[in-house]
């Protein structure tokens, strides 16, 4: 009898396995079909969710709770795409942007995707926008629509830009720890964070140029588009109109009616030219990616995507979940990409604050190898500065947006003190044997002392001229030109132009065209690199916890903003010490 209730519990998992396979498969292949376009259709465009630099799949446990293919958030490649196939297929006539609650990762990507909707409106097509509220963010983007609608009641959030950095050394004092610091770069303000209660002047300058940089672009293309001069659009912010009536923001011209969600379809009726009666053909975003592309042509060019934090290892992620630049990982994807003949040469589509000085030099030597195969072009996306400029530099030629934060050249060492809470807060005691003068190095008993400090300033030191020796040499400046734009100091792309950090000014459709330019292509097409994994692989991957959790995926919607902050502390003791990043969060909104 045991042995039959064992064969028994064994063929019914057996049974439930295949059940739960095929059910993974079944709801994948529906998601994933190849979708018809109607005739006279509109594609939608909600702004609701996060925006990353690439579209990823949700996790096995969220699709089978009931989740689907979006619910991860929105990906910049997937947008960008569906505007593409949206202005090239004939059937599909305009496209609806409806805001939400929208958090983008950076200005430079809401700005690639505004460039992408002002070329649809270019090819004849119309856009109209409607929101119960619009942030400035949506506001942005929706600002470039023929028709801009609201709820009577809404809201519209115009009150300019401010940065809101925290800082956590009185927090941290009052469990006994504190950080100590060894850094090159008068504005290498990533420490800050750490080991001050507030801005230094230095990154409070650079703050305040790339906060009205980024401000000034958005300006001019509201101003632009909705023909309001940049003065009056700096008033209504000054007067903060954010709370003014629905009336009174038609009367400034910055909306061109109110509506209810139910008057919408009226108004994309007409748009189409169809009856009241008649079914608005709609396509959504997972809708779009189904719609088949042309069919390619010519030679592959490989665009790779590096975002996230740069680590050495995919598992140490600074906040705990989503996208890494792992060394360990990119370095051999680019040698395969280096000895694969078809292709033809490769953009390194880069978003990333940094990370690890250690796995920035070994994709940075990578890219070397690579390059002496093939074009080898960088497109900068919301952030390409300190480690992220580090893995750029070596490259034959820098594209980045108006607004990408980049530069950052600098690096630094934090060592977290634990003694005071071992000691003072815990009651640990410690003695101590040693064989040489030096033998406690890096001990938890105690702070770093005089001599030992002056070892690791040394030590960082010798990083940080590694560091200007590699934008000279690719950059092709001297060391003295580079240590006048280095320090750490942090520019905005359209800043970066002017002092030889970067080539270019554009988007990735901008970095294909020179990267084809370069290896002599006629006809070319792209393929995205990493490959995105498939479903068990992701079920494996969750099974082991190597890209987080469900439950990860549930933390970081609640907490938002905050959840980068909480992981930021949790993960603390398993950083790498020595870093070239930006300030962990920048918190501008």
């Amino acid at each position: 009898m045991t042995f039959a209730t064992v064969t028994g519990i064994v063929i019914f998992m057996a049974i439930m396995g295949i059940l739960f396979a095929m059910s993974l498969v079944g709801m994948v292949a529906s998601d994933s079909s190849t979708k018809s376009v109607d005739k006279n259709s509109v594609m939608v465009l909600k702004l609701n969710g996060s925006l990353d630099e690439r579209s990823e799949n949700p996790s096995p446990i969220s699709l089978l709770s009931g989740g689907n293919l979006m619910e991860s958030g929105m990906g910049l490649d997937q947008v960008l795409s569906a505007i593409e196939k949206a202005k090239d297929n004939e059937d599909i006539k305009g496209i609806y942007i409806e805001g939400g609650m929208f958090a983008p990762d950076s200005y430079a990507s809401l700005q690639a995707i505004r460039n992408a909707l002002s070329d649809f409106r270019k090819s004849g097509k119309w856009i109209v926008s409607y929101a119960d509220q619009y942030t400035t963010a949506t506001y942005y983007l929706a600002s470039v629509a023929n028709k801009v609608y609201m709820n009577p009641e809404g809201m519209l959030d115009w009150h300019g830009m401010a940065a809101q950095p925290y800082y956590l050394k009185d927090a941290l004092a009052k469990v006994g720890v504190q950080v100590q610091l060894a850094k090159v770069g008068a504005y290498k303000s990533a420490p800050e964070m750490f080991t001050s209660d507030h801005m230094s002047d230095a990154n409070r300058e650079q703050v305040t140029a790339y906060l009205n940089g980024i401000w000034g672009n958005v300006v001019k293309a509201v101003s632009e588009s909705r023909k309001i001069s940049v003065d009056s659009l700096n008033a209504y912010a000054d007067r903060f109109i954010t709370l003014s009536k629905a009336d009174e923001l038609k009367k400034l011209k910055l909306i061109d009616g109110t509506l209810y969600t139910d008057q919408v379809k009226g108004e994309i009726r007409k748009m189409l030219k169809i009856d009241e009666d008649d079914e608005i053909h709609q396509l959504g975003l997972a809708d779009m990616g189904n719609v088949k592309r042309s069919k390619k042509e010519g030679d592959q060019i490989a665009v790779y995507y590096a975002y996230g934090d740069i680590v050495s290892e995919a598992g140490e992620n600074l906040f705990g979940g989503g996208s890494v630049i792992a060394s360990s990982t990119v370095c051999p994807d680019l040698e395969k990409l280096a000895k694969d003949d078809d292709v033809k040469a490769v953009v390194l589509r880069v978003n990333s604050g940094g990370g690890s000085a250690y796995a920035s030099e070994q994709i940075w030597h990578q890219i070397e190898m690579l390059k002496q195969k093939k074009p080898v072009v960088v497109s900068m996306g919301g952030m390409a500065a300190s480690g992220g400029y580090y893995i750029s530099c070596g490259s034959q030629w820098i594209v980045a947006e108006p607004t990408t934060l980049t530069g950052s050249i600098g690096i630094f060492g934090m060592f977290p003190d634990y003694s005071g809470l071992l000691k003072d807060k815990l009651g640990v005691k410690f003695d101590e044997v040693k064989t040489n003068r030096n033998s406690g190095f890096g001990t938890r008993a105690r702070p770093f002392n005089e001599e030992e400090m002056s070892y690791l300033n040394t030590y960082i030191q010798r990083g940080y001229d590694l560091f200007r020796k590699r934008v000279a040499d690719g950059r092709k400046m001297s060391i003295d030109q580079v240590e006048k734009i280095a320090q750490g100091h942090v520019w905005l792309g359209q800043d970066a132009l002017g002092i030889k950090l970067v080539d270019e000014l554009g988007g990735l459709e901008k970095a294909v065209a020179k990267a084809a330019k370069l290896a002599k292509l006629d006809k070319y097409h792209t393929e995205s690199y990493p490959g995105q994994p498939d479903i068990f692989d992701q079920l494996l991957a969750s099974a082991s916890g190597a890209n987080g959790n469900y439950l990860d995926e549930q933390l970081r919607l609640t907490l938002g903003e905050y959840y980068g902050t909480l992981m930021l502390l949790r993960s603390m003791p398993y950083q790498e010490c020595i870093q070239a990043r930006l300030p962990y969060v920048p918190n501008i909104h």
